[in-house]
């Protein structure tokens, strides 16, 4: 038994060593290989001689994401449900009910069901909880949740649903899901085209030249490309839709790595549609990735202006690598650089603090780059915009808010009181927000903490602070109390874009994401001033010369 154990656990180790050294004859090979045998041997031991029965599976499970966790949130171990999850992604189709939901404590929440598709047809709406599945009821489930809502087109599946402290129950039959690159695209006015870019998987540049020639068609003279909280995706993508408006062979980004043939400049490689048309590009604090390779590439070739707030800042390249049993490793390789040469990433995740955060580059710290007509952007993380929107920006505590459902939340309140008829007649003021608000107070604001709350509480959890007495017990209560105080004051100091975030997810719930979309065109702030720029070439052509 033991010699099998041992031939087992020296077979993979000689293996990769050898590997290793055909790629490389780097010396920290020979010390992974060192630690490989060193760790195969303990958890050996450990499954052989611990006081309990062991999971092997789940302590390998937790051992390899707690590695991972030191290195940034980007490089991730996929079991085979996260390579199919994947693949789905990057295909733009799928077969299931046709719903964004939220898995978490042990209930699966729709979060938007899609018009058209079988969760909006069998009556499910945003909020509702789903309790059961067939005969499995999700509280006792284990395993992913998510994966009991896929399945084959046209097979059916009962569901049981809560909805405002009731329980209702219906009958699905799954459908093949297409999800839209670019699900809406319309006139602003006479002369003036948009487009929302919502995801780049493989539709994306096909579905983007495709609406980009339709407006041409129906008299579009400039465009405004939206990439408003657009996560990113397929890097090909990205180069083709640029190549949309820039002549082939030109560098739209460039990967550096330790490793040599990560090194790469990417060139478009297409004949364009329109090198002229004028172009408006929207950003904000979630659009990352390859909507910032879109806009950083045609903001430092002065082939469009950018507006709203500062992209996320994720400029690390992954790759998935193939490992045994169908798993894989998607790995950050490289970074990426615009034409000019910055740098998107934002955080350093090699560098961290003393707390083991992540380190941003100090606004002091930025660096000048030069854009192909010579004028001056910086680094520092993310594309920052040439005409900034207040609005548009998101702030740790808005983004508190959206995280922890609070503003999901109200609006199925919002939506279950009230009624509207068309989106002429929708109204959220100020009226509505003070009862958001007071909403917001009720519940409290424990699932926001702050840095100084965190501190305060590390604190006086020590022995020294329990044995300096009840005055300093009675200043950290008003401490706490006065910064409890500060975070109800957040509510009006970053009202104007909490309540963008409550008008949009509102006016999905009566309208779906088509309706936001058609309200935006008239009704939002970034793309009036969009439109206004545009119009106004004189100020567009002094932005980009």
């Amino acid at each position: 038994m033991k010699k099998i154990l041992k031939k087992k656990i020296v077979v993979p180790v000689l293996a990769i060593v050898f590997l290793f050294v055909a790629v490389s004859f780097k010396s920290d090979f020979f010390e992974i290989a060192k630690q490989i045998e060193i760790f195969t041997t303990m958890f050996k031991q450990l499954n052989m001689n611990y006081v309990d029965e062991t999971n092997p599976a789940e302590l390998m499970d937790g051992a390899i994401k707690e590695m991972l966790n030191d290195l940034d949130p980007y490089t991730k171990f996929y079991n085979e449900q996260d390579v199919e999850a994947a693949k789905i992604r990057n295909a733009g189709e799928y077969s299931g009910i046709g719903a964004s939901v939220r898995r978490s404590n042990k209930k699966i929440t729709i979060i938007e069901p899609y018009k058209g598709y079988p969760a909006d047809k069998a009556g499910l709406k945003a909020g509702d909880e789903i309790l059961q599945i067939d005969d499995i009821v999700i509280a006792n489930f284990k395993e992913d949740t998510g994966e009991l809502l896929k399945g084959a087109a046209n097979s059916t599946i009962n569901i049981v649903y809560k909805r405002q402290g009731k329980e209702y129950k219906t009958q699905l039959t799954r459908s093949k899901i297409e999800v839209d690159a670019v699900p809406f695209f319309d006139m602003i006015d006479d002369k003036t085209g948009y487009i929302v870019l919502a995801k780049f998987n493989k539709k994306a540049s096909a579905q983007t030249k495709e609406a980009l020639e339709k407006l041409k068609e129906d008299g579009a003279e400039r465009i405004v490309l939206d990439l408003r909280s657009n996560p990113g995706g397929l890097l090909r993508e990205s180069i083709d839709i640029v190549n949309l408006f820039v002549p082939k062979g030109e560098v739209i980004v460039t990967t550096k790595s330790k490793v040599k043939k990560y090194n790469r400049t990417y060139k478009t490689r297409k004949k364009p549609i329109d090198t002229e048309i004028p172009l408006v590009v929207l950003v904000n604090g979630r659009s990352a990735s390859a909507s910032e390779i879109v806009s950083g590439a045609l903001q430092d070739l002065d082939r469009a202006v950018v507006i709203g707030a500062r992209s996320f800042g994720k400029g690390l390249v992954q790759q998935p690598k193939k490992l045994t049993y169908g798993t894989q490793l998607k790995v950050t390789i490289s970074r990426y650089y615009t034409p000019s040469g910055r740098c998107i990433q934002a955080l350093d995740y090699w560098n961290r603090d003393e707390n083991g955060n992540a380190v941003r580059t100090n606004e002091n710290d930025y660096t000048a780059f030069k854009t192909k007509k010579g004028r001056t952007v910086y680094d520092g993380g993310g594309i920052n915009p040439d005409i900034e929107i207040t609005s548009q920006k998101t702030s740790d505590f808005t983004r508190s808010l959206i995280g922890n459902l609070v503003v999901f939340n109200y609006a199925t309140e919002f939506y279950n009181k009230n009624s509207f008829s068309d989106m002429n007649s929708f109204a959220f003021d100020d009226t509505n927000y003070n009862d958001f608000k007071l909403s917001v107070a009720s519940a409290g604001l424990d699932f926001y903490e702050t840095e100084t709350e965190k501190a305060l509480k590390k604190a006086m959890n020590t022995k020294e602070a329990k044995d300096f007495g009840q005055n300093v017990s009675r200043e950290y209560d008003e401490l706490l109390a006065s910064i409890k105080q500060s975070k109800l004051d957040a509510l009006d100091t970053y009202k104007d874009e909490i309540l963008k975030e409550l008008q949009s997810e509102i006016l999905k719930r009566y309208f779906y994401r088509e309706g936001l979309f058609e309200y935006q065109l008239t009704n939002d702030e970034t793309i009036k001033k969009a439109t206004e720029t545009l119009a106004n070439k004189s100020e567009y052509d002094k932005i980009l010369n």
